[in-house]
């Protein structure tokens, strides 16, 4: 399989058999198994899903990076580079449908 490179040439990098587009999410993600192995997080979860629905209709998928629990609070996380126009439109519908705010890295 051949992967065609990043568009903001980002390095593809393996940790734990997951692929991830940066160095930087790479990174967040082994911070993140320390966080959850020594009892500061609980239920990590990679790529959570949030369908951006609006008066009825499904306009996009909002994919974060991260999910997990901090002391009782749910965090939605992003490792950005670069934002996008896309990317500041999709953090608006996401608090606008979902409540929730996305915690940038």
């Amino acid at each position: 399989m051949t992967l065609r490179p990043l568009k903001y040439r980002n390095i593809r990098t393996l940790v734990d058999g997951v692929l991830f587009d940066s160095q930087k999410e790479a990174r967040r993600y082994s911070e993140l198994k320390l966080l959850e192995r020594a009892g500061k997080i609980t239920g990590l979860i990679l790529q959570p899903k949030y369908p951006i629905v609006v008066n009825g209709v499904k306009v996009c998928t909002y994919v974060a990076d991260f999910f997990y629990n901090a002391q009782g609070v749910d965090v939605v996380e992003d490792v950005k580079g670069m934002k996008t126009p896309i990317y500041n439109l999709k953090k608006k519908l996401v608090r606008a449908c979902h409540g929730i705010e996305i915690n940038e890295v």
